[in-house]
């Protein structure tokens, strides 16, 4: 019976033993790869992509992590309009692509703009005939009036005389008395109510000739008026003009017709919509715009027009063009009058294609050429891309050229380049900001002639590039500009000699690098590189006196 209880309590103790003892006393298993997992091929970095590596670190030149480069991948290609990244690559610059293809291009068009009432409904109603007014219906300005309802009554001699002719003639006479009446203002249907007019009555009735609003009134009852003096300003605000100024470049989007949205601060949250009835042809010779009409219609609110006279407003033209070639506008890079986008190619691979625009909507814009329907343009992560690209370009080693590539002609201009260069290194690193200044122009001319020597060897294209663009050493207030100005200038003087060093016949040219740049140049690399005359000590330009010779020797 007691049997039992001992082996439960055996196993019991056992068990837990057997698993502490398998997790924590048990050999370490050697590494292998799982089953599945991709074989890495090498390590390499993004920003240098020559840098390689087959274990883990950083970029001997910048400092970044190395990126790893799988089995069946192809890594960063140097040189060329292709760029070509690795699958991990593509995920840390987070690349995206949107396909080539055609699409309506919509834009919307925005302007600031007043509105005003219609000119064409404004009048102004003036006193036909000499007279006293009696009596105003209409005293202030912004009420509204009806076509044909009286404005005030006026006491005329004139036309008082004129009505009892019309009451006491008949057929031509008093057809012809009738139009003298016209003459003087009064409408048709007063005229055709004259035989029932009191023959007490002294005064007659100014009407209105149109419905609108007064927004202007210069009268005053019992006020002498004389003949063609202004009484009343009358607008008809049922239909307001909205008019803003457009350019030049908004023109081929705007046509006679198109529908307007305008919103205003003052009617929140309502849009009106109204068409465009007019574009002015005649350019402001200053300003190069030109005013546009909207014709928008104005109702009643409350016994109260919406729109009020010349409030200010905002208007949006929605367009649609028909369907045209298209890409985001975020795939287009366009520094200067050249336009390119990258387009994606087999293998992780981006090219570099220049484009020709056309129009451009909210969020595309017309491809005239340089795409083709279907091509994968990168919308995210083409900064980057291009950034890798121009580095490629720039910074990619050229391959060794031997002496007998080069005439004498160019040996002697690569010989001068040199001499130019090695004389900016050796006032920098005695500290003498004079001689700097002093030799830093040599290095303009030494520059072109070399230029001009080697522009028939295209594999040294990019980094003649490069050498021209930092060439200018312009004269330096102290030595920490001087450095700044010869940095970018030493690193494009060390890549285009840095073949010759490799050819059959070395130039007579000699490498240094410094291990702490960034401690006198900001922003740059730690490590650095100059040329200097073979034969020469080292004399570090970064350092100076101080530490004339830190760095090291590089060999081809």
């Amino acid at each position: 019976m007691k049997t039992l209880p001992a082996i439960l309590l055996t196993l019991a103790l056992a068990v837990p033993a057997t698993w502490f003892a398998a997790h924590h006393f048990s050999a370490p298993a050697a590494p292998a790869m799982q089953s599945g997992e991709r074989k890495i091929l090498y390590y390499q970095s993004a920003m240098h992509p020559w840098v390689k590596s087959d274990k883990p670190g950083r970029c001997t030149i910048c400092g970044m992590q190395l990126t790893p480069v799988y089995e069946g991948e192809k890594g960063l290609e140097a040189g060329g309009n292709v760029v070509s990244l690795s699958q991990s690559m593509v995920q840390v610059l987070h690349v995206q692509t949107v396909e080539a293809r055609p699409r309506p291009l919509a834009k919307t068009l925005t302007f600031a703009g007043m509105v005003d009432d219609d000119a064409r409904r404004h009048r102004i109603i003036s006193a036909y005939v000499e007279g006293r007014v009696e009596k105003l219906f209409i005293n202030h300005h912004g009420a509204e009036v009806v076509e044909g309802k009286p404005l005030a009554e006026i006491y005329s001699p004139t036309l008082l005389q004129a009505e009892r002719e019309y009451r006491s003639l008949t057929g031509e006479l008093r057809t012809n008395v009738a139009l003298r009446l016209r003459q003087m203002g009064l409408s048709p249907k007063q005229i055709a109510a004259l035989p029932q007019k009191p023959s007490d009555a002294l005064t007659t009735e100014i009407l209105s000739p149109v419905s609108g609003t007064v927004v202007n009134d210069e009268i005053f009852a019992g006020q002498y008026v004389t003949a063609g003096q202004k009484l009343f300003e009358i607008a008809d605000f049922s239909t307001m003009w909205f008019v803003f100024r457009a350019y030049e470049q908004d023109i081929p989007w705007l046509k006679i017709g198109q529908a307007v949205e305008v919103t205003t601060p003052s009617v929140p949250g309502r849009i009106f919509t109204g068409t465009i009835g007019f574009i002015d042809p005649n350019f402001d010779p200053v300003t190069r715009a030109t005013q546009v009409r909207v014709e928008l219609p104005n109702p009643l609110v409350d016994g109260n027009r919406a729109l009020l006279h010349r409030l200010y407003g905002d208007a949006s033209v929605h367009l649609d063009a028909p369907e045209v070639l298209t890409v985001p506008r975020s795939a287009v890079m366009q520094t200067g009058p050249e336009a390119v986008v990258y387009v994606e190619r087999d293998g992780g691979a981006y090219e570099r294609k220049p484009v020709k625009l056309g129009r451009r909507g909210d969020e595309f814009v017309e491809v005239l050429s340089g795409v083709e329907k279907g091509d994968k343009v990168v919308t995210n992560g083409n900064l980057l891309i291009d950034g890798q690209a121009e580095m490629n370009r720039s910074f990619a080693p050229v391959p060794a050229m031997p002496s007998s590539a080069l005439t004498v002609a160019d040996q002697k201009a690569v010989e001068s380049f040199v001499k130019a260069a090695d004389a900016v290194a050796a006032s920098l690193a005695k500290d003498d900001l004079a001689a700097f200044n002093l030799a830093g122009p040599a290095v303009m001319p030494a520059t072109e002639a070399l230029a001009a020597a080697l522009k028939g060897h295209a594999e040294l294209a990019p980094a003649l590039k490069s050498l021209s663009d930092a060439r200018h050493l312009h004269r330096a207030p102290d030595l920490a500009a001087a450095r700044k100005m010869f940095h970018p200038f030493s690193t494009a003087a060390v890549a285009l000699l840095e073949p010759m060093r490799k050819g059959d016949k070395p130039a007579a040219v000699e490498v240094f690098e410094c291990p702490m740049v960034n401690k006198v140049v900001p922003g740059a690399p730690k490590k650095g590189r100059w040329v200097q005359l073979a034969g020469t000590e080292i004399r570090n330009p970064y350092m100076g006196v101080e530490m004339s010779d830190c760095g090291a020797k590089v060999q081809p």
